[in-house]
């Protein structure tokens, strides 16, 4: 049985400068190894089987005199149980390395659950903001590690920087990484709690993002001067001008808009159906047009020209033209020096429905497309009230024509 020297004191060990093996004692055999170079580790001299073996238990000061003896400690135990402490520890390394390399990080996991469930969202688009906001914000702190390891310090290193500057943005990104980090815990690539929970956890540490950030309506013309507004804007040249004229014909989403083919208007029957893959609810959307919004469609090229009815200036290589950006509509109300935006138009329309006519509420919702928040009222709303919607848009393109 090794000798055992006199337990040395942390004070002490930390003296131990010369090149040379130096004894410690508390533990047979442990000693701190100092190198010529300076650095010292620790190492415990064992019998296995008959044969002596230096073991490293690691460097020091990383490793403490009294981690080290406990160290020591373990592997005679080890020992005395039959054991070998040193291929123990390397079939211990050996199996993390291979759980490491068969571990997923955060952006594999990110990909995957993109990937599972972009079946099911609306659009392209809506794939496309995940991954821009993954991989501009989260990848870089955490993209590359094993999801495995995720936890408060990483998700707090994403969101705290931009939590008070980019509040709308820091809330979809926090939802997205919670979504990313539960699919690897069903999946079994990561356990525990959720670090992007919200409820009971990040609302302990972050402001709400209401106290943070006031929400940005998008900006409106006053309904008196809506009009007015209608008719400089018909002399406006361009398809750009003729799509904003026909959003506020028609009180649609600018996307919806841009996106519409010949495909779906009937203009004998005075309706223009929009897909639901299309609307941001998710269901299909009948549109009744006015009088005056079949006379703009019918003043455009139609569809021999194209299969969009607002076509943009690019082409696609298979000749068709690419969908009119949001930016041309911008563009446009910025050169008539006009302070609202094109889905402003339809909060404009709102407020003439609501203050200026008769027409009842759930009226106006259907003609927003609008879901209605009261559940128990939206059970009975089976319809869509189309000839009472077909009266309100002829109502406002009346009101639009007004001088």
């Amino acid at each position: 049985m090794p000798k055992i020297a006199a337990a040395l004191k942390a004070t002490q060990v930390a003296t131990l400068t010369e090149p040379g093996l130096h004894s410690v004692g508390g533990m047979p055999g442990l000693a701190l190894q100092v190198a010529p170079s300076g650095a010292r580790s620790w190492i415990l001299r064992v019998k296995v089987a008959g044969r002596r073996r230096d073991m490293g238990l690691g460097g020091y000061p990383e490793v403490s005199l009294a981690q080290a003896r406990l160290q020591a400690r373990h592997a005679r135990e080890v020992i005395r149980g039959g054991g070998d402490p040193i291929e123990q520890k390397q079939a211990e390394r050996k199996a993390l390395a291979l759980k490491r390399s068969n571990a997923l990080t955060f952006e594999q996991c990110a990909s995957r659950y993109i990937d599972d469930n972009k079946s099911g969202w609306k659009n392209a688009k809506h794939v496309q903001q995940w991954t821009n906001t993954l991989t501009q914000y989260a990848y870089p702190v955490m993209g590359k590690l094993p999801v495995s390891d995720i936890d408060l310090p990483q998700v707090l290193a994403v969101l705290q920087p931009i939590w008070q500057t980019r509040t709308e943005t820091a809330t979809r990104l926090r939802s997205r990484i919670e979504l990313v980090l539960a699919w690897a815990t069903v999946r079994k690539y990561r356990s525990g709690e959720n670090p992007a929970r919200w409820r009971g956890h990040l609302d302990k540490l972050l402001p709400r993002p209401t106290k943070v950030a006031q929400v940005e309506h998008h900006a409106a013309l006053a309904v008196d001067d809506v009009p007015a507004f209608m008719r400089t804007l018909r002399t406006q040249p361009g398809i750009g001008a003729r799509a904003l004229e026909f959003v506020v014909l028609t009180a649609a989403r600018s996307g919806e808009v841009r996106g519409a083919r010949w495909s779906e208007i009937d203009l004998d029957k005075q309706v223009w159906t929009v897909p639901a893959d299309r609307m941001k609810a998710g269901k299909e959307h009948r549109v009744p047009l006015s009088e005056a919004a079949i006379l703009l469609l019918k003043s455009l090229p139609g569809p021999d020209h194209d299969i969009l009815v607002f076509p943009g200036l690019q082409r696609l290589p298979n000749g068709q033209a690419k969908t009119l950006s949001d930016m041309a509509l911008t563009a446009l109300l910025r050169r008539m020096k006009v302070a609202a935006t094109a889905h402003g138009m339809r909060s404009t329309f709102r407020d003439w429905a609501g203050e200026r006519t008769t027409h009842a509420r759930e009226v106006i919702e259907h003609a927003l497309a609008h879901l209605l928040k009261d559940k128990a009222e939206a059970s009975y709303a089976r319809g869509d009230l189309f000839d009472k919607r077909r009266r309100l848009m002829e109502d406002w393109a009346l009101f639009l024509a007004a001088n």
